[in-house]
């Protein structure tokens, strides 16, 4: 048998907000939930808003600065007036002068250009004939909708962050959260497993690219500035997982990051369960960080025709001034999808490390399937790749559940583009005939936080496993109807909340789907927590599943603890630096094992052949 890959812990940030204690999940479907089960919610956000939750308008105040809606720019940019330059010829028909710092010359001494001392710090130019010149300006930007991080949070402020880009930052707030949502201390998880069982997969799609990245290292000559000695490294897509294994778990476990696209957390993922079921690693850490809300890469999608546009918007309702908090309408009329940034994490275990631990399951991950498009006429457009992931997960389900399949509800990708509500829609469609399911609850959630690219499928998915706590499937509420040109004759499209019972008890699984640019698809099968403790139960025997409850109700009260003074502190980042290292002295080798100072338990190293028997 294989192992299977359960969900121990979930943390992130996004538009709805953190998503451990299932917060991100209840902002959304805040409307279903009594004012009651909402207390515990709108106390996080206040505290993440810096909002005091006792004044009169609190919810107010927290429901405008969440979700989808304008740029902000405390945070960003002013979509009103982005900064800009333009490349002009200055010709002067009389010598002008001027005084400049001798610090600020340019290096090379342009053409017509006289320039004498004014003192040992400062010249004097005159300027005769023509030069080059770059004019400051600005632009009002197309698009001026997103999904950020809830006003006025900034993730740089919980440790030393100087100069780390804001994805970067992001993602220390989210494995930081995923790791203490556990209820189970690091150090106690360590001690049961070697220091290599631990798995680390975590990155971006599209690199860090604010200033502090790629930005700042593309664009520190043209704007005067200098390159500096982090910008290089910090870019790089996988520097979340550096991050995660170098300064909050010390690991020396497997790690890398694979990028594909809208699809990369469920590659990744994949990467994560193929290591706990062949037994490679024990724990894996699986997450992605986005930061693209700047106005480089809002443009560079625009440009492609993948953004909706404010003028488009206002097209469809209808109006002068676009409707911000509903750009995203997924299986609408649309006109594009709407660019956001999150840091999603979820940490796995074997089950039976579960078992022996008492971790809580929030779930379990059956298999992610991945298959490309095969020859295509557009890099970007839709191909056959999404059919076969979303069939194989499909007959996954039915292998494991039966008769029960349709008991499931599709997390679609749900973009919100023309050409995504008749693809994908088609895609669920023809897999809800074939596997014989009516009404196959359909809910797309970036309606709510909008596209994050390489964490988007886990957005869906610390979505999905909040069904299991409130029992709602969060409804597509930007949209008023289905557009003519979906296919839904066995879909159930939500456009309000569908109820799926107490604690989601009518809902054995989701299927999350992710299409990526380039022809990257990926499909995965969750489990519920219900039908994955029924699993583990059968696969390890009641005598053992009965212990584990026991003792899982100590960490249950660690969760909550945990959650509650999140709720009022906010989350503690993990970050050591320059703590714990190890060089060579550290490390003692044999032929059979390898010793860390660091770690009580020590590596084995086989000495068998694994081709023969």
């Amino acid at each position: 048998m294989k192992k299977l890959p359960v969900i121990v812990g979930i943390g992130g940030i996004n538009a709805a907000g953190r998503s451990s204690s299932h917060h991100g999940h209840k902002r959304m479907v805040h409307d279903a939930l009594s004012s009651e089960e909402m207390v515990s919610t709108w106390q996080d956000l206040a505290t993440l808003m810096g909002i005091d939750i006792e004044h009169a308008h609190a919810v107010a105040e927290i429901k405008e600065g969440t979700l989808v809606r304008k740029i902000e720019a405390d945070a960003h940019y002013n979509p009103d007036a982005v900064k800009s330059g333009k490349k002009a010829t200055l010709n002067v028909s009389n010598p002008i002068s001027f005084q400049i710092k001798k610090s600020q010359l340019p290096d090379t001494r342009p053409e017509g250009w006289e320039i004498t001392d004014v003192d040992s710090k400062t010249v004097q130019v005159t300027v005769s004939g023509s030069f080059d010149a770059i004019l400051p300006d600005h632009y009002k930007a197309r698009v001026s909708s997103a999904g950020q991080l809830p006003s006025g949070f900034n993730p740089g402020n919980l440790y030393n962050s100087a100069h780390h880009p804001r994805g970067l930052q992001m993602a220390v707030y989210g494995a930081s959260d995923a790791i203490q949502s556990i209820g189970i201390r690091w150090q106690d998880i360590l001690a049961k497993v070697s220091p290599d069982a631990v798995s680390v997969y975590a990155g971006s799609a599209i690199s860090q690219l604010d200033q502090f990245g790629i930005k700042g290292l593309y664009q520190a000559g043209y704007n005067g500035k200098r390159t500096t000695s982090k910008m290089m490294p910090l870019a790089l897509p996988e520097m979340t997982a550096d991050f995660i294994n170098s300064y909050m778990i010390n690991s020396v476990g497997n790690t890398g990051s694979n990028a594909g696209a809208c699809a990369t957390f469920l590659y990744n993922l994949r990467q994560g369960i193929i290591d706990i079921q062949a037994g490679q690693c024990r724990v894996a850490i699986v997450g992605n960080a986005e930061a693209p809300v700047v106005p480089e890469i809002m443009e560079g999608f625009r440009v492609m025709g993948a953004l909706a546009e404010d003028e488009q918007l206002c097209q469809l309702d209808d109006t002068e001034l676009p409707d911000n908090r509903r750009a995203c309408r997924p299986f609408s009329s649309n006109a594009g999808f709407t660019m956001a940034e999150s840091a999603q994490f979820l940490v796995l275990m074997d089950d039976e490390l579960a078992l022996e631990l008492g971790a809580t399951v929030f779930g379990s991950v059956a298999d992610v399937f991945v298959n490309a498009d095969a020859n295509k006429k557009s890099i970007s457009g839709p191909g056959v790749g999404n059919y076969i992931t979303m069939a194989k997960s499909a007959a996954l389900a039915k292998g494991i559940l039966g008769h029960d399949v349709g008991k499931t509800f599709v997390m679609a990708h749900g973009t919100g583009t023309p050409q995504n509500r008749v693809t994908e829609s088609h895609i669920i469609n023809e897999v809800a005939k074939t596997f014989a399911i009516e009404n196959w609850a359909v809910s797309a959630i970036k309606s709510y936080v909008g596209h994050s690219l390489g964490p988007a499928a886990a957005d869906q998915i610390t979505a999905a496993l909040g069904v299991w706590h409130t029992g709602y499937i969060p409804g597509i509420k930007t949209i008023d109807h289905i557009a003519d040109d979906v296919h839904d004759s066995h879909l159930n499209i939500l456009m309000d909340h569908g109820y799926a019972g107490e604690e989601g008890q009518d809902m054995l699984g989701t299927v999350i789907n992710s299409k990526g640019f380039g022809g990257n698809n990926a499909s995965a099968l969750i489990l519920s927590p219900a039908k994955t403790k029924e699993l583990m139960q059968q696969r390890h025997g009641t005598t053992l599943f009965k212990q584990y409850l026991n003792s899982n109700e100590q960490v249950i009260e660690a969760q909550v603890a945990y959650d509650q003074t999140s709720r009022q502190e906010g989350v503690s980042a993990i970050y050591s630096f320059g703590e714990s290292v190890m060089s060579e002295k550290d490390i003692t080798m044999s032929a059979t094992e390898i010793s860390l100072s660091e770690f009580a338990n020590k590596i084995s190293l086989s000495n068998n052949n694994p081709y023969l028997k």
